[in-house]
Parts: structure tokens; sequence; C-alpha cells
């Protein structure tokens, strides 16, 4: 069984509109797949330039749940993102963006280590691809960005198999930290650093 590395972000559930918003700003500017229409709760509708589950199918979560999303996304390029695409990958752009993909979303309307936080988690489709992300610091730099952007409280890089995760950004702040860990012994330390999820406070970008 392959690596299956990946970044969580965890924000509000009101906040899902504008990490969808955000990542698709990371999507290749040609867009080769019919667009997909997303009905959030409230009735709120985003088209996005991605696929869920290999179809361009409108995706109603209008009374929350869960949805996939097949992405792909523009980092731009690290010496670890130049390797990889000497890899037989494509070129970088003449922007020096290299597309990476498929990068699998997992969107929550209710997150696992908190229901009343929502979350966006971004997964690997290769091994090869979960070292990517793993040693780029233009990966974890455009995902911690991304958390930013959406007004997260929390991104983390997780591997996956139930061992510690690395807190890589918190309430505004970059950081690596490792749960279990020193500072947080458990995933209940970390999440009471979390702000009430009814405060409407938007975490700062650093």
């Amino acid at each position: 069984m392959g690596l299956t590395y990946g970044y969580d972000i965890y924000l509000r559930p009101g906040n899902i509109a504008r990490a969808l918003t955000a990542l698709a700003e990371l999507a290749p500017p040609a867009g080769g797949v019919p667009p997909l229409e997303v009905t959030l709760p409230g009735g709120d509708r985003l088209v996005l330039p991605f696929t869920s589950h290999f179809g361009s199918e409108p995706v109603d979560c209008s009374t929350g749940g869960t949805f996939e999303l097949d992405t792909s996304i523009m980092f731009e390029v690290d010496d670890v993102l130049r390797a990889y695409a000497e890899t037989g990958r494509p070129e970088p752009d003449a922007d020096g963006r290299l597309q990476v993909g498929y990068v699998y979303a997992t969107v929550r309307f209710e997150s696992l280590p908190h229901p009343d936080y929502a979350s966006v988690e971004l997964w690997a489709a290769t091994s090869d691809m979960s070292r990517l992300f793993a040693r780029s610091a233009n990966v974890r730099k455009a995902f911690t960005g991304l958390a930013a952007a959406s007004g997260g409280v929390c991104c983390l890089f997780d591997t996956g198999d139930g061992g510690p995760e690395r807190v890589c950004w918190l309430n505004g702040e970059t950081m690596r930290e490792m749960v279990p860990g020193r500072r947080f012994p458990d995933w209940q330390s970390l999440v009471a650093t979390w702000p009430d999820p009814g405060d409407s406070g938007i975490a700062r970008a650093s």
C-alpha cells in the first residue's frame, strides 16, 4: 500500500465558500474539464474548475454532509518541485509554476475533531506526490496560504496512517508542532486553542 499524505484545513462552516473559491484560484488557467456547480448550505452556488468523482454532474450539499473533489493545483516551483517535474511530469509554466494533480479534496461540513468546525482535506494521489507534499516548502506554503485566505483556524500535515500529525499553521501563525507532542499532547489540547466557532473573527494571515 502506498503513501497517502495530505493537508487538512479546519475552518468555520460558513467559510467553505471562501475556501473553495481560493482553491479554484490555484487551478491551472486553461481548464480541461466542464465547470462543476456545487450548492452549499444556505443555497449559495459555486462554479468550480474541478470534477467530483471524475464527473461534472452538479453537487448538492444544501443539507451539509461531505463531498469530494478531484483537483489540479499550480504551485510555485522550488527545488523539490523542480526535481519532481524532472521525473516525467509537465514542465513549469512561464510564471514558474508547476501543475500537480490529481489532488483529492474531501470537504466535511462537520469536521472529525470538532463538529462545529468544517474541514477541507487535500490528499496526494500517489506515493511520489505524498513525498512531494512532505518535502516541498512551497507546497506547504500554498496550503497554509489557503488556510489563511479561507479564514481557517488550523492547517495540519497528515500522513494518513494514524501517526503524529504536524501543525503547520494555527490561528494566524505558522509553526511546526506535532500532535501528539510537547505542546499538544493530544487532539483535545489542539482543538482547545481554536476560537469559539460562533465567533466571526477572521484569523490573520502571516
